[in-house]
């Protein structure tokens, strides 16, 4: 955003009425347009720009280490990114001007209309299911270019306009590529949560791929696929619904995990035309590609729901797939990587006031390189 000489902060309540936001006062019209377990969200107008802008409000970052990691995480990626299906940020703020009294932060970012839970439901057509899913696949493929994997990816997660255009949002759970850890049963999303991440193996940039999976099924049929009520649920309902997976895959799993797959029963692996069968699908008219249809829909939706992510595509291969391909651009499929983040930093066992001090730099940062949107310090 350009600079512009400062304004007066002042407080604006969202109509949450519980929410607080005080903001610089170019930034008018607040509204609550949502509120989730990271803070709450209102839609506002920048009056020097005119652009509507989307303001976030961080609940309580600093109430312990692992919100003041993320909150940190999600700034530094943020500030990134910068592609035109990853949502990017334009601003961060805090009306305390000093480390003592730094308690709030505020991510502002362009403002789209809707997320994709909203669009669920509603019957799409190849060609705008197509384009959603090309979209999540070329942001996706920036990401992991960056050396991120999102780890994440929902409905809720995913910002769209009118025009069936989106953006991938919320970097707060993102990792590194290459590194091989275990991720908390409860911290991903479990509808989302790839089989590799259920069953506590190592697992790479695929999990994001499933995950784009679901989200097509879910687009499909107006249901979330795989409904786990905890994480033994969720994996009885991936097979009972795909089949029992490989020896392979099984072969390479923890010991516990290998004794429980095996006291389960043999599901063989239904065809996708049962899962997805015609009626799932809305008759297109006319559209204007031949490779959009019911079969090429379900058999990129088969190859990105494979158990064993050895066997599952990759986002290089999904991108080539003729169900998304009819949409490739240069600069959306293949943009520049930015330069990789260095999680060194974020990986570091610090205190919440050392997390604290790294925030409060950051914020002090940003507000220094776009000077239209400080108070006087």
């Amino acid at each position: 955003m350009d600079p512009h000489p400062s304004q007066p902060t002042e407080p604006n309540l969202s109509s949450d009425g519980n929410t607080e936001f005080t903001v610089p006062g170019r930034f008018q019209n607040l509204f609550p347009i949502g509120i989730g377990a990271q803070g709450a969200v209102c839609a506002a107008l920048d009056t020097v720009t005119g652009m509507p802008v989307a303001i976030k409000k961080l609940s309580r970052p600093f109430q312990d280490v692992t919100h003041a990691k993320r909150a940190y995480r999600e700034i530094k990626l943020m500030r990134l990114v910068d592609h035109p299906f990853v949502i990017k940020l334009l601003y961060a703020y805090s009306p305390q001007t000093t480390l003592d009294t730094f308690r709030d932060i505020y991510l502002f970012t362009e403002r789209m209309d809707s997320n994709l839970s909203n669009v669920i439901g509603n019957r799409l057509d190849h060609e705008r299911l197509s384009f959603l899913v090309y979209q999540m696949l070329c942001g996706i493929k920036y990401l992991h270019s960056a050396g991120i994997i999102h780890r994440d990816l929902k409905p809720t997660n995913i910002v769209v306009r009118a025009d069936c255009s989106l953006k991938i949002l919320d970097f707060g759970l993102a990792r590194s590529v290459g590194t091989n850890f275990m991720m908390t049963q409860y911290v991903v999303t479990r509808y989302y949560r790839a089989p590799e991440v259920i069953l506590n193996m190592d697992y790479d940039t695929k999990v994001d791929i499933w995950a784009i999976g679901c989200i097509m099924a879910e687009l499909i049929t107006g249901q979330v696929l795989f409904p786990g009520t905890d994480h033994v649920d969720q994996w009885n309902k991936i097979i009972a619904t795909l089949g029992t997976p490989s020896a392979q895959l099984i072969a390479r799993t923890n010991h516990s995990a290998r004794r429980y797959i095996e006291t389960l029963p043999v599901h063989p692996k239904p065809p996708f035309e049962q899962l997805f069968p015609e009626s799932a699908f809305l008759v297109s008219e006319g559209s204007s590609s031949a490779v959009l249809n019911n079969s090429s829909a379900r058999n990129m939706l088969e190859r990105m729901l494979e158990i064993d992510p050895y066997e599952r595509i990759s986002v290089v291969e999904a991108l080539d797939h003729p169900y998304v391909n009819m949409w490739f651009q240069e600069d959306e499929v293949n943009r520049p990587a930015p330069v990789p983040y260095d999680h060194a930093l974020d990986e570091q066992e610090l205190s919440i006031d050392e997390w604290k001090a790294l925030l409060f730099r950051e914020i002090q940062e940003i507000q220094r390189q776009t000077l239209g949107m400080v108070t006087d310090n």
